[in-house]
């Protein structure tokens, strides 16, 4: 069987060996640290664009990624924000955030767009939790503050086989291998 030649747009090596993780043996997954707009937007348009402006650079088939941390008592945000809230304030930060509301739940969201000569098509995956302090491996992620429903650990004191059976881009991730194989 010959696998599929994809090329996932990202310099993360975590998203990329996540990805492959989640593909399995039907892709043959390369990366590209090509730089794309970030536009401001909700997660879908953001997205949208973002694999838009990436076919029209490269031409070929390839997968984008938009993740989220939404806080439930914020309506959403930070949202697809999350990034500059980390980058700026740090994972300890960004819980603190949450001190003066009761409701820490929040839910993580992961949105691929795919495009090839057919279109784009967009995938999302959700996982709901709770924002707690950081445990575990603690760098400028926000996995070691997100606690998934149904588990008394972060994304980052799981093992990369548990995070993967439950997190918001393995969702994402098994919607875009059924549409695309």
């Amino acid at each position: 069987m010959t696998k599929k030649e994809v090329l996932f747009c990202t310099s993360n090596e975590e998203k990329l060996r996540d990805l492959r993780y989640i593909l399995g043996d039907e892709f043959d997954l390369k990366s590209d640290p090509v730089e794309l707009t970030e536009i401001q937007g909700n997660p879908d348009e953001i997205t949208l664009a973002k694999t838009k402006e990436a076919y029209k650079l490269l031409k070929r088939p390839l997968i984008t990624e938009d993740t989220c941390l939404c806080f439930n008592a914020f309506k959403g945000l930070p949202g697809p924000y999350i990034k500059h809230f980390l980058l700026n304030i740090g994972p300890m930060g960004v819980y603190n955030l949450l001190s003066q509301f009761e409701d820490k739940s929040g839910y993580s969201l992961c949105t691929f767009g795919y495009v090839d000569e057919n279109g784009v098509k967009l995938f999302e995956g959700r996982t709901d939790g709770t924002i707690v302090s950081p445990r575990g491996h603690v760098d400028i992620s926000w996995n070691c503050i997100f606690e998934p429903e149904g588990y008394d650990k972060t994304f980052a004191e799981l093992t990369f086989e548990e995070k993967n059976r439950v997190s918001h881009r393995y969702k994402a991730g098994i919607k875009l291998k059924v549409s695309v194989i």
